[in-house]
């Protein structure tokens, strides 16, 4: 029984249409029958026994499609089979219910004479193809929202998975660069590398933290971003400059996106303290981080995997890209804010 209400209540809006089909045709079917308008043209008895009786085909249609139906494709061979072996049910089922209430009600001779019975089963048949129609046409538009439900927790498990991969991929990086930078500080000076190693270790926790974040807010992320600048500056004193513009910290961005940017800006750029390089973080509808460029006489050659890393993510977090821009004088970076 609660299956039964669930089912009414789950496909009510279906059964409506259906009713108010079967009352609309039963107006005009009495229409043309007697030519004139009277109340007995509007009762609405004929339309609620065609309900049931639509109602009847349903079970059985769902009967043999529930277990017949074995392709996870509309599959032409298999519905002409269900559909043929319901109809024949239904008329049996229909003519034996019929049977029944003309011996309840004695009217046996006025209902199974032979051109009533030829009626009805006529009747009967129209009904089941228009109704099993009906019936149809809604059990595959179910299975198709069904269908793009199931499609769109794949799609949306599928995008995490990537997500958490880009970001395991994202934890070396960050600290290999960083112990790069550690091991020449132990060369020009222990005592700023020992500096150096607590502060790390202290932005290295964020890391750790939001790693199993898909997104972090604006006002963390800059935080964060200024933190790691200030270790940055150990090494590179004023050769580098990082400014900050921002009208809003409202939204939310991808972890390390501001930091990736800043180390992109500070490992392929010659920063000095009489020419240096400045880093401008722009916030308005998106975030731009801009800065000046001049090329380091031995660049290292870089695989760019961090930034493709981040274009990746925002592929699957927004609508929105990152959009790239360089020139000889100046490199530009824009993110959408989520």
């Amino acid at each position: 029984m609660k299956n039964i209400a669930f089912e009414i209540q789950r496909s009510k809006y279906f059964l409506l249409f259906v009713f108010l089909f079967a009352y609309a045709q039963s107006i005009q079917i009495r229409f043309l029958l007697r030519r004139q308008l009277d109340w007995y043209i509007f009762t609405p008895e004929a339309a609620v026994v065609s309900l049931v009786s639509a109602c009847i085909l349903f079970v059985i249609l769902n009967f043999f499609m529930e277990r017949w139906q074995k392709s996870a494709v509309f599959s032409l061979q298999e519905i002409s089979k269900i559909v043929s072996v319901s109809v024949v049910l239904f008329l049996i089922v229909m003519k034996v219910l019929g049977l029944l209430t003309a011996l309840i009600f004695d009217t046996f001779e006025r209902n199974f004479n032979s051109k009533t019975l030829v009626l009805s089963i006529g009747t009967n048949l129209m009904d089941a193809f228009i109704y099993g129609s009906f019936f149809l046409a809604y059990y595959y538009y179910r299975k198709y929202k069904k269908n793009q439900i199931e499609i769109a927790t794949y799609n949306q498990a599928l995008a995490e998975t990537k997500i958490n991969q880009l970001k395991a991929q994202l934890n070396p990086h960050f600290l290999f660069n960083n112990l790069n930078v550690l091991d020449q500080l132990i060369e020009e000076d222990k005592y700023q590398a020992s500096e150096f190693l607590n502060e790390f270790a202290e932005i290295y926790r964020y890391v750790l933290q939001v790693s199993d974040q898909k997104l972090i807010s604006i006002g963390e992320e800059l935080a964060f971003v200024q933190k790691y600048f200030n270790l940055m500056k150990h090494k590179y004193g004023n050769a580098y400059v990082l400014e900050i513009e921002s009208e809003s910290f409202y939204g939310n961005i991808v972890p390390l996106t501001l930091q990736l940017l800043l180390e992109n800006a500070l490992q392929h750029n010659l920063g000095k303290e009489s020419t240096p390089i400045t880093i401008r973080i722009s916030i308005k509808d998106v975030i731009t981080v801009t800065n000046n460029s001049i090329a380091k006489l031995h660049p290292k050659a870089t695989s760019g995997r961090a930034l493709i890393n981040l274009k990746e993510q925002y592929g699957m977090l927004s609508k929105s890209p990152i959009e790239i821009r360089r020139t000889a004088s100046n490199f530009s970076v824009t993110v959408p804010i989520i």
